[in-house]
């Protein structure tokens, strides 16, 4: 399926910063500063395509350092921060797993060292509190949230503009994700209800938000933007713009897989179910476990926007980047 640029309004970068420091959470951003994000992603995705002259980010980070700190594999994440901080005039570290975030010091002592030295810290890492440590300890950095346990929201990103190439104005729309209630389900549906964007969760019973999770969804919603929880993804999909999967088994729950598979596998999502939905458009934030949570046929079939969410990493971060360290230039 093509993606449908066109139907979007032409693109123009924000004139201010973000107010925030930090970029842990989805939540971190007003609204109206995530429509910011997303706006600037658009407009250097367009001007990139069009290797346009002197583009506007070209030195938003110019004379800055960002450290990349990985505890989980990473194949899209590493590969598009790097590539997005080098192509807005940064320049980019990678301390080894070792010694980045507290396998040999404290984290809050990791922090205060790189803030002597860097600008921003982009961390992969498990409890969502290792982030909260990390950005209280150095004030003055920037930390930017590459994925939690608990929350992924540079993934949120790429796929709310990837929902705004294919579908336009967000407001009213419906996405249903298909699964485990995880962290890449959580981002999502910060985002798409700060947007006006309707969220359906399609989970076994046991898998669903949190309490404390699905409250502060329900309060952050506007544009009368909606969350409904359902026992079968069936019902969850009908009428829907778009239907979002992900790996039933998260990273550090691998000794969970295969009681997972059979308490999951009626959600997989495959060509039956798509026709359930009707006209709606398939994702996935990869990587995938193919045959498990969708089949080859959807993954690769005409709805398939997996492939556009995974590009759309790299002009997302780079629009975050530049709002958050650079600003316009």
């Amino acid at each position: 399926m093509p993606t449908r640029l066109s139907r979007s309004p032409r693109a123009s970068a924000p004139t201010r910063s973000l107010r925030t420091q930090h970029f842990l959470s989805v939540v971190d951003l007003t609204p109206s500063e995530l429509g910011d994000v997303l706006t600037t992603a658009a407009m250097l995705k367009k001007e990139r395509r069009a290797r346009v002259a002197g583009r506007p980010g070209a030195s938003a980070l110019q004379g800055q350092h960002v450290a990349l700190l990985f505890e989980k594999p990473s194949l899209r994440t590493r590969c598009t921060f790097e590539i997005a901080i080098r192509e807005l005039g940064g320049d980019v570290i990678t301390p080894s797993q070792d010694v980045a975030m507290g396998e040999r010091e404290p984290i809050a002592d990791v922090a205060r060292n790189l803030e002597r030295w860097v600008s921003g810290v982009v961390i992969r890492t498990f409890e969502q509190d290792r982030l909260v440590q990390f950005a209280a300890a150095a004030p003055s950095l920037h930390v930017i949230n590459a994925l939690s346990d608990e929350e992924h929201p540079c993934q949120a990103l790429a796929d709310l503009l990837t929902l705004q190439e294919h579908l336009g104005d967000l407001r009213g729309r419906t996405v249903a994700f298909v699964g485990d209630g995880n962290n890449v389900a959580t981002s999502l549906a910060q985002g798409a209800l700060m947007l006006g964007m309707h969220v359906h969760l399609a989970t076994p019973d046991g898998y669903e938000f949190r309490p404390d999770i699905e409250a502060q969804l329900t309060a952050g919603a506007r544009l009368g933007a909606t969350l409904t929880t359902f026992r079968h993804a069936r019902d969850a999909v009908r009428g829907v713009a778009a239907v979002y999967t992900d790996a039933w088994t998260s990273m550090g729950r691998e000794a969970e897989a295969q009681q997972r598979r059979k308490v999951f596998a009626p959600y997989q999502v495959n060509e039956a179910l798509m026709a359930a939905a009707g006209d709606a458009v398939f994702m996935h934030c990869l990587p995938a476990h193919r045959g498990e949570e969708a089949t080859d046929e959807v993954m690769d079939g005409p709805a398939s926007i997996i492939f556009d969410q995974a590009e759309n990493r790299l002009h997302a971060q780079k629009g975050l980047l530049m709002l958050l360290m650079g600003g316009r230039q």
